[in-house]
């Protein structure tokens, strides 16, 4: 864990579209130093992002985007496709985490094991593969993903290293949409999550999660500088380019 009362940088809930949300964490990736930053976020519609190392994808994803049912865009993180979609996301960048990839995803996860079960939904690790295969990230689980006790796999996460400094993306499934998700990967979507989940304060929740985790990091909410707001701009058209030609919304 970090070091005692070392500053921790917490930025604000925002919604906005893929490029920009891919953009602000590769710019919070390469600018890391010493202190970790955690932030949470939704998208502007339905978006599903593809792994960095993901070269092949059904070609009808790209006909659902030609068709403005969902936008595509690549993320700087690893893993599969996923559906960003009535969730919640989160990026946490961590430059002391352990070099030992399953340990940096144990250590990187247990504030939201911590939390869930706070809000009396206990999660575990998904040691064992789920049910389901293909592009689909929430088609297997691996001990880098949270399963509810029906085996529901609830939170996937992909990591990015880089010189050192970990980002670990990771989604958290909370209404997925039934019609949109069976278009997307042939199969019905994973059960909504439990109506007692406050869907509007959930981010808030398992920030307190993480403090009791975490509790020698001081975290401190610092939205974007103009500065960090310019560079983010200045990374946008390669993050954008890859898939303009099949989304005119990019």
């Amino acid at each position: 864990m970090p070091t005692a009362r070392s500053p921790g940088r917490l930025i604000p809930n925002r919604i906005a579209d893929g490029p920009t949300q891919m953009a602000i964490d590769a710019l919070l990736l390469a600018q890391a130093t010493e202190v970790p930053v955690l932030r949470f976020y939704r998208w502007d519609g339905p978006w599903l992002s593809l792994g960095r190392h993901q070269r092949h994808w059904p070609q009808h994803w790209e006909q659902l985007a030609r068709e403005g049912r969902l936008r595509m865009v690549r993320r700087p993180s690893g893993g599969q496709a996923v559906l960003h979609a009535g969730g919640l996301t989160y990026a946490l960048i961590w430059p002391s985490a352990p070099r030992r990839r399953k340990q940096a995803y144990r250590e990187a996860c247990q504030w939201l094991i911590d939390g869930f079960s706070q809000l009396g939904l206990p999660l575990q690790f998904g040691d064992d593969p789920a049910l389901g295969s293909g592009n689909n990230c929430f088609a297997s689980s691996t001990a880098a993903d949270l399963v509810d006790r029906a085996g529901v796999k609830r939170i996937g996460s992909a990591q990015c290293w880089q010189h050192g400094r970990l980002l670990q993306h990771g989604e958290i499934l909370l209404d997925p949409p039934p019609t949109l998700w069976q278009a997307v990967f042939g199969e019905a979507a994973p059960p909504a999550a439990a109506a007692k989940l406050n869907r509007l304060t959930l981010d808030q929740q398992l920030i307190n999660a993480m403090a009791m985790a975490w509790p020698d990091v001081a975290w401190e909410e610092m939205p974007l500088s103009d500065d960090e707001h310019a560079q983010v701009e200045g990374r946008l058209r390669s993050v954008c380019s890859e898939f303009a030609g099949i989304d005119a919304t990019i």
